[in-house]
């Protein structure tokens, strides 16, 4: 059971934790984005191999350019934030150099992000709350959980938001097909709303509810009539 469970898990696990390895030429930007949900903890830690005469700059925005971490001169540390909404996160580092490309070699950038479960210190944790290895576990398999509740409750919510963005759309936006004339005619909205489930739930309930009554009766009727010709008792 605890192997199925590592198993379930594991996925989850590498979904939270960020590691990548790249050379940044001189006098360039690269900028790496990551989508990350509500009020959860993020930290990093980077490592950026010095040359002369140049300078890295790494800086943390999110998708209203409000900065969350910047670093001048960057070689070597690390960060921490907490996400005040689900957005979209970049971490970019420029490089700039009074001499030109070509001349200077690509500096090495190595950087490991972890977010939610992965980026807590549960180390710490048990020493503040004098907690037992098992409690530990128990605690982080919990925030685990916890995050995959969210997880699921938010892709709910995304899903009942966008067809209800389709519904409100639907007189606007049109399937279109040609005949063989070339000529171009609307076809019939293929956009599923959220009403438009319900009744067809409401549908799909009042068919099985017919089906198994008829069931029912063909039942009954086929017993009584099997007793009037005195083939059963």
């Amino acid at each position: 059971m605890a192997r199925l469970a590592t198993i379930l898990l594991l996925p989850v696990l590498i979904e939270s934790v960020f590691s990548i390895s790249f050379f940044l030429p001189v006098n360039s930007r690269k900028c790496l984005r990551e989508e990350i949900h509500k009020d959860v903890l993020v930290t990093g830690e980077y490592e950026i191999s010095e040359q002369a005469n140049t300078k890295t700059n790494l800086k943390i925005t999110d998708s209203s350019s409000h900065t969350l971490y910047s670093k001048e001169d960057a070689t070597k540390g690390k960060f921490a934030f907490t996400t005040e909404d689900y957005d979209m996160f970049e971490v970019c580092f420029e490089s700039k150099s009074p001499m030109g490309s070509g001349r200077v070699p690509d500096q090495l950038v190595n950087l490991d992000m972890k977010h939610g479960v992965e980026a807590k210190n549960y180390e710490e944790i048990a020493k503040v709350e004098k907690l037992k290895p098992l409690e530990v576990e128990l605690r982080r398999l919990e925030d685990l959980s916890e995050s995959i509740v969210n997880d699921f409750a938010y892709m709910k919510k995304r899903e009942e938001e966008m067809r209800d963005t389709n519904g409100m759309n639907n007189n606007n936006y049109y399937y279109y097909f040609v005949n063989k004339n070339k000529r171009t005619h609307p076809f019939f909205p293929l956009l599923i709303t959220e009403s438009t489930n319900t009744r067809v739930l409401y549908f799909s309930i009042f068919s099985m509810c017919c089906l198994i009554g008829l069931a029912t009766w063909q039942v009954f009727y086929l017993r009584r009539f099997f007793k009037a010709k005195k083939l059963i008792e």
